[in-house]
């Protein structure tokens, strides 16, 4: 170790007061330090993206749809871009509390939140047009406390999961008395009715917090109609598959799809002639009622009469979930008199390649389009869906080395803007360094308007919760407050949100009939990792101009594109022999300024007021990094290292500098051991949870230099957690160069 980098080392070390006392042995015994949220230095913070947002959220009007299409603009006509959280602070203890919350979200680039519950009345012996009070509160409590701090809010009033969970009451009157409410809300007139009393009370009822009605507030940005439900999706075909005697609301929509028909072919038996005489189980043509295949037969190739049934099915089903979202958009804007903007879901289907355009087309009787998306490895145990626990089996999972899976390969609507409602990649993964490097770099790409990662409830859970409580354990599955997610916001955030990245020109642009969508016709390009659709090659649209499947790396080139109502012989793909090249298993951005290595798994990032390095470090020929302004020499096996400018100016000649620091955490205790096991009929080489550890985290040491073009930075201050300088580090000048060898324990560092 030199000279300069031993006196760093050593005045960090002795001035680590805002960590942890435990964290100088912890650095030196494993190698990692003790992650201290809460600890402050003097005077003010340096690192407080607070600036970022309006001084109250709505203060120039109601957020609009960019005239181009893709994006969001201020009521003053400004452009905005969300990074989101969903938070359940809205059911903190007092207004101060969640206010807190808020504070805390601003302080590290957050401008929107996400209201997550349902609305439905949980009371026994309720009418169905009652309220939930109590989440109604939480609403109220919630948008209030975050347009204090300029943040907005996405209110998603209604989880047909959670109406299940808590029962549909007899009281309520629906037809049949169901235990699940999964599809019903899409056709069921009782359903209706009740869903337009819970968003009556939520959009006209004065806030107590503010004086005035949500429907009326401009810190509201976007009213989700509902989360995770669709016709489309397996819990359909459990209403399909119980007989219909047994079964009211297979009945009732089975009616609703006989007069579908009537209206479409003039009479059933004119239908069915058209279906070259095909049935389906629960024909009943002399009582008015069209019986239907469950959803699976929409995975399987079928042709003739039964093909052109499947289609006309398939054509009911996305009709119903449109005029579903049409008619209550049009309630929520012209009856109930609000303002904001319409999302109306964000969920899959059976079959992702031949469905979600479906889906997809489904939301456009919006203003607004998302999809929920997660990134995670293995993870079986027996309360895998919410905890983690010892005897778990899992596996790491990187999308470095596993592009397609990037949660942001989104298929953009054109004129709609895209957002995703729900992401994170998801614990007990160890690589979450990456997500938000790649959420904001890729999003910037191919302009995505928006992503709330899942979730946040108080702030971090650490040091001070419970650790006995599987759902605030450190390495709670569904948490973001982690010192790799949601520690390493700040940088993503103000780069995200600067647009620091450039925009890239499309690299697909798909147009697709609707009858095509009907038939289940190839996408030429389809979002997810298991995207092939050389299965059905030959069921491309005859007419497109496009014969092939597209290279779903393709994402990562630029913005991909798809119409609804275009000519199939008018999609465009651009030359991607420029930009992915299979043979060396890389795929550079169409502006030049993303660049992935999938095979070593390392990306970077290269653009004048951004950039950094994220992956495998270990895995690379040369551990340095050399880029436009700014050369980085990491030893870690795995990290994340951004360096932004703070005060909007090129890095060459900024005067202010964050440089943001990502490895591995692990909650102290923590153990696993290395396991195969069988997973779906494959041998998977994962690992074993012996323990799960406790508080505090302790975080990976980071072994690196960061060597910058600008002359001007003579001082470096390292921060704490909350964004506070705790030590001072000494840099070193070489011609026109400024060389900061980083702490042990960096996670922020300001250059100045």
């Amino acid at each position: 170790m030199n000279k300069q980098r031993f006196i760093a080392v050593l005045i960090v070390s002795l001035s680590i007061l805002s960590g942890s006392s435990a964290s100088l042995a912890a650095g030196r015994s494993t190698n990692s330090w003790l992650f201290n949220p809460t600890g402050r230095g003097q005077g003010s913070p340096l690192l407080n993206l607070r600036y970022l947002n309006e001084k109250i959220a709505g203060e120039h009007g109601f957020i609009r749809v960019s005239k181009n299409g893709y994006g969001f603009v201020r009521g003053d006509g400004k452009p905005i871009r969300f990074w989101g959280v969903t938070s359940f602070a809205g059911d903190l203890k007092g207004f101060n509390a969640t206010e807190n919350a808020a504070r805390f979200l601003a302080r590290y680039g957050v401008n929107m939140v996400r209201f997550h519950g349902t609305l439905a009345p949980v009371q026994p012996g309720s009418r169905i047009t009652d309220v939930n009070t109590t989440v109604l509160h939480q609403v109220w409590k919630l948008v209030a406390a975050m347009k204090r701090q300029g943040i907005y809010t996405t209110i998603c009033p209604y989880w047909a999961v959670a109406v299940s969970r808590d029962h549909i009451q007899k009281s309520w009157h629906v037809p049949g008395n169901p235990t699940s409410a999964m599809s019903l809300l899409f056709w069921d007139p009782t359903m209706q009715r009740g869903y337009k009393a819970w968003m009556r009370a939520l959009l006209t009822r004065p806030n107590p917090y503010t004086g005035i009605p949500l429907g009326r507030d401009p810190a509201v940005a976007i009213i989700s109609l509902q989360n995770e439900d669709s016709m489309l999706f397996w819990n359909m075909q459990d209403i399909i598959s119980i007989p219909s005697k047994e079964n009211a609301q297979r009945l009732e929509i089975e009616a609703i799809y006989a007069r579908w028909l009537i209206k479409k072919y003039g009479s059933l038996d004119n239908a069915l002639k058209a279906w070259h005489g095909v049935h389906a189980p629960g024909d009943d043509f002399a009582h008015g009622i069209a019986g239907m295949f469950i959803n699976w037969f929409w995975t399987q190739h079928e042709t003739g009469g039964m093909a052109l049934r499947l289609a006309d099915q398939l054509h009911f089903f996305a009709r119903t979930m449109y005029r579903f979202n049409q008619k209550m958009a049009a309630y929520i804007h012209n009856t109930l008199g609000a303002r904001q903007l319409i999302n109306p879901g964000n969920w899959v289907t059976v079959d992702p390649l031949l469905l979600n355009d479906v889906e997809r087309w489904t939301y456009t009787a919006g203003n607004v389009l998302a999809i929920d998306r997660y990134t995670s490895g293995l993870h079986i145990g027996k309360n895998a869906a919410w905890a983690i626990m010892p005897g778990d089996l899992y596996t790491n999972f990187s999308c470095l080395t596993h592009p397609r899976s990037i949660p942001v390969n989104l298929k953009q609507v054109m004129g709609y803007p895209m957002v995703v409602m729900e992401g994170q990649w998801v614990a007990p993964d160890k690589y979450q360094a990456e997500g938000p490097f790649l959420v904001a770099a890729y999003t910037s790409l191919t302009g995505v308007a928006g992503f709330n990662w899942f979730s946040i409830h108080n702030q971090w859970h650490q040091p001070f919760a419970p650790t006995n409580n599987p759902w605030w354990h450190p390495m709670f599955e569904w948490s973001i407050a982690t010192p790799e997610q949601i520690g390493q916001f700040p940088a993503a955030a103000l780069m995200f949100r600067r647009d620091y990245i450039r925009r890239g020109a499309p690299a697909v642009i798909e147009r697709r009939s609707l009858t095509d969508l009907w038939q289940r016709r190839t996408p030429i390009i389809a979002e997810g990792s298991h995207y092939d659709p050389n299965r059905d090659i030959n069921n491309i649209a005859p007419d497109s101009n496009i014969k092939k499947a597209v290279n779903p790396l393709a994402f990562l080139v630029g913005p991909v594109r798809v119409s609804y109502d275009g000519n199939p012989a008018q999609s465009y793909v651009t030359d991607l022999s420029r930009y992915i090249h299979t043979n060396r298993g890389t795929v550079v951005s169409d502006t030049g300024q993303i660049h992935l290595n999938y095979r070593v798994g390392l990306c970077t990032l290269n653009t004048p007021k951004a950039q950094g390095a994220v992956g495998f470090f270990s895995r690379a020929k040369n551990r340095r990094f050399r880029l436009a302004d700014t050369t980085i020499q990491c030893s870690n096996k795995y990290a994340s290292i951004l360096v932004v400018s703070m005060d909007d100016l090129p890095l060459s000649i900024s005067h202010r500098i964050l440089v943001q620091v990502g490895t591995v955490a692990r909650p102290v205790g923590w153990r696993s051991q290395p396991m195969r096991f069988s997973d779906k009929g494959k041998v998977i080489q994962g690992r074993k949870i012996i323990t799960t550890g406790n508080n505090p985290w302790q975080v990976k040491n980071i072994d690196a230099t960061v060597t910058l073009d600008n002359p001007s930075i003579h001082g470096a201050k390292l921060l704490s957690p909350a964004g506070y300088a705790v030590a001072s580090v000494p840099v070193q000048h070489h011609a026109d160069t400024t060389t900061i060898h980083l702490p042990p324990t960096t996670l922020y560092l300001v250059l100045h």
